[in-house]
């Protein structure tokens, strides 16, 4: 009893000794804190508890009972975050090198199952070398056992990763079916085989940076959605983040005070150049459609021809999609397809609202994006915006062509209300490439055969790159002005605030993965 009391009153005394959030404030420079020091500054003040500090190890192979840790290389425990109940975990390096043994996971899956059975978010700090060897097939078993609850949790509360240190191996599948994953520069990564195995099996030279550490996995595998310098900017993200979405897949987003005054944006007038080719930021459409400094972008480094993120539009959470013409014309490839299909289904699952933004020449053409399953992965983000039953809006700024057409939250794939500016091109093709199918004969026959062209693209122009032909047929509810914008979408998520759907029983569809 007495060891026990010691033990209690040596983590009270580290706790007070702790300095709170002021202390690691100053530390903001040092690239990482202790788990117990990310937990204290990730919660509200003297609002955390824990839960298994006394749990230790079971083993006793290669003299393991001689090295015991009260907690096993892991906190865990529930606090609050803005006011807000979450529960946390956060692996320790410095008892094993975080590595997950036995009683690691259960008390990882103990919090989990907290988490979903009051409907809260989960968050998990990670910084762990992997299993723990000396426990074989009981660690390995322990990752199994999260793993199960992650998927079980999906959908249900919010998951997030923060990945501080080393995340390797069968560690890396956890965060991956997480909702989102953030990573540290330089002082984390992600891997499934590192660097010495690699070097090995295929002979390649390459660095835990290289391979798997934050900017990789931001730009070109798309892992981890967010970056952060350092362990500070981490945290705050993901309190940032938490900011934009509910407890639980039965609760709404908190709605900000919000009091609405000249909702009028002029700078929309121009954005959408006079020129159909030459690009503009899309970002400049989002920022002045949202309110104030409420964009918080997701993925912004990988598929950057797609922009996702979280805003806020009359104090109500939004997630918005939206082609950016800056990169590759904003066409859908396979990366954007990938990202805003799981974007998509992530505010799908937790009562988000869709504002789709649409300036889309088509799908990517080419060897590769064919070779890599364009198809596939473009009918992920359409079944993914099929299968949404949110509220869901789409503004098409300028061009709207062919099957991407379709699949940017159309009419016909059950968008509630979709709006065009004047300067909006409805069409399955462009005038050049149209004109060139349609009037071939007519071209080939006349004498200026570059003259003839050019009629004929204005043409087909006037007769289709247009949003009337499509407001004609209902596909289009409303042409409007690109500075009444705002005020026409706070007037429409408004009046969305009570849509219900019920869909036919299924156990569940099968997304083409």
């Amino acid at each position: 009893m007495s060891k026990v009391r010691e033990e209690l009153d040596k983590r009270k005394k580290q706790a007070q000794e702790g300095g709170g959030k002021k202390r690691i404030e100053k530390q903001h420079a040092k690239k990482k804190l202790t788990a117990r020091e990310r937990v204290e500054y990730f919660l509200d003040e003297s609002s955390f508890e824990e839960i298994g500090a006394l749990v230790t190890h079971r083993t006793t192979e290669f003299e393991m009972q001689k090295q015991i840790y009260y907690g096993d290389g892991v906190v865990t425990g529930f606090g609050t975050v803005n006011g807000r109940s979450v529960c946390v975990y956060a692996q320790d390096f410095t008892v094993f090198g975080g590595a997950l043994s036995e009683t690691h996971a259960e008390k990882i899956c103990k919090i989990m199952e907290h988490a979903v059975r009051v409907g809260v978010p989960i968050v998990g700090l990670n910084d762990s070398g992997g299993a723990r060897i000396q426990e074989g097939v009981r660690s390995l078993g322990g990752y199994a056992d999260i793993f199960h609850r992650n998927v079980q949790a999906s959908g249900v509360v919010p998951q997030i990763s923060a990945i501080m240190g080393p995340c390797a191996g069968g560690a890396v599948y956890s965060p991956a079916m997480t909702d989102f994953t953030i990573m540290v520069e330089e002082t984390s990564y992600m891997f499934v085989t590192g660097p010495n195995v690699v070097k090995t099996v295929t002979n390649e030279e390459v660095t835990a940076e290289e391979l798997g550490g934050a900017s990789a996995h931001a730009v070109k595998s798309g892992v981890t959605h967010l970056t952060a310098v350092n362990d500070i900017e981490c945290l705050e993200k993901v309190k940032t983040l938490l900011s934009y979405i509910p407890q639980n897949n039965e609760q709404e987003v908190e709605k900000l005070a919000f009091e609405a005054g000249e909702e009028l944006r002029e700078e929309l007038d121009g954005i959408v150049p006079e020129n159909a080719n030459k690009p503009y930021d899309m970002r400049d459409v989002i920022t002045n459609t949202v309110d104030k400094d409420s964009f918080f972008e997701i993925h912004k480094d990988y598929a950057d021809n797609i922009i996702v993120g979280f805003s806020r539009i009359g104090g109500r959470s939004v997630g918005i999609v939206g082609n950016q013409p800056m990169s590759l014309a904003g066409v859908l490839d396979v990366d954007a397809s990938k990202k805003a299909a799981r974007f998509v289904r992530f505010c799908d699952a937790f009562n988000i609202p869709l504002l789709v933004l649409v300036d889309v020449p088509g799908f990517l053409p080419g060897t590769d994006q064919e070779w890599n399953g364009i198809i596939l992965n473009g009918a992920k983000l359409l079944y993914a915006l099929s299968e949404a039953s949110v509220p869901k809006v789409t503004l098409i700024t300028r061009k709207a062509y062919g099957g991407a057409y379709d699949v940017m939250n159309s009419k016909h794939i059950g968008a509630d209300f979709n709006y065009a500016w004047p300067t909006a091109e409805i069409a399955v093709m462009g005038a050049k490439g149209a004109s060139e199918i349609i009037f071939r004969k007519e071209i080939q026959n006349a004498e200026d055969k570059e003259a003839k062209l050019k009629e004929k693209e204005q043409e087909y122009a006037d007769t289709f790159a247009n949003p009337f032909r499509a407001a004609e047929r209902g596909f289009i509810d409303e042409i409007i002005e690109p500075k009444n914008t705002r005020k026409r979408l706070l007037r429409t998520f408004s009046m969305l605030e009570g849509k219900r759907i019920n869909t036919p029983k299924r156990k569940h569809g099968n997304i083409p993965l």
